[in-house]
């Protein structure tokens, strides 16, 4: 069921439960750092990310400065607009990243983006990934377009391809992006075991494909 107030799309079944335990997580914050932020106990604070239901906007106003991000953003009523839509910061700074701190960015894993000369010309699209011994690693459908389209033809040539990460903080407006650029090796079945990468989008999507970096660079925005 969802509400409007002011504006605000609100909804409830337990999303705004998650959402406050995703930013919390995000930022790498105890229930009780957060519960000292917003000045409330850290048992409410935990009953709010594990219960459904939305509480009044008193509530919601202090976990949203606590947890560094806006009312809108906490209650999803941002979600269907893209990021980056807010002022920039009054001072930013633009940080050349080097290698070894972009290889800490994206080694977690999650969600990137593949561009590759399609056969409708040039392409971008949205995978879950996993960085796995030295390379990136995710997962398509046969026969669809990263199967045809990221195939030479020719045995032992692989195409070069571009596969970008990053992270948008709307509340700080600050973030970072990792571009990592190399040949798309389609994987066999005997190696691709151990992977362990796990498509959101669902469906038959048993073809692995592996980038091996060959040039990885990154910027990050943020404030002096």
């Amino acid at each position: 069921m969802n509400h409007h107030e002011e504006g605000i799309v609100m909804t409830s079944d337990g999303d705004f439960g998650r959402r406050v335990h995703h930013r919390r997580d995000r930022l790498g914050l105890t229930l009780g750092q957060v519960a000292e932020r917003a000045d409330m106990s850290a048992g409410y604070v935990q009953h709010l990310e594990t219960h459904l239901g939305t509480p009044d906007m008193g509530t919601v106003t202090r976990l949203a400065r606590a947890l560094e991000t806006t009312v809108k953003d906490l209650l999803g009523g941002g979600r269907e607009r893209p990021p980056g839509q807010g002022p920039a910061m009054d001072e930013p700074v633009l940080e050349v990243l080097d290698t070894a701190e972009c290889l800490r960015l994206v080694g977690p894993g999650g969600i990137g983006r593949v561009a590759f000369d399609g056969s409708h010309g040039p392409t971008v699209l949205p995978v879950n990934y996993r960085f796995h011994e030295g390379a990136v690693v995710f997962r398509t459908a046969r026969g669809g377009p990263m199967d045809t389209d990221l195939r030479s033809g020719l045995d032992g040539v692989d195409i070069k391809i571009a596969f970008q990460v990053d992270r948008i903080d709307e509340a700080q407006r600050a973030g970072w992006s990792v571009l990592i650029q190399g040949a798309a090796h389609h994987l066999p079945e005997d190696e691709v075991a151990d992977v362990g990468v796990t498509p959101w989008a669902g469906g038959e999507r048993q073809l692995y494909v592996r980038i091996v970096p060959q040039q990885i660079t990154g910027r990050r925005i943020h404030n002096m």
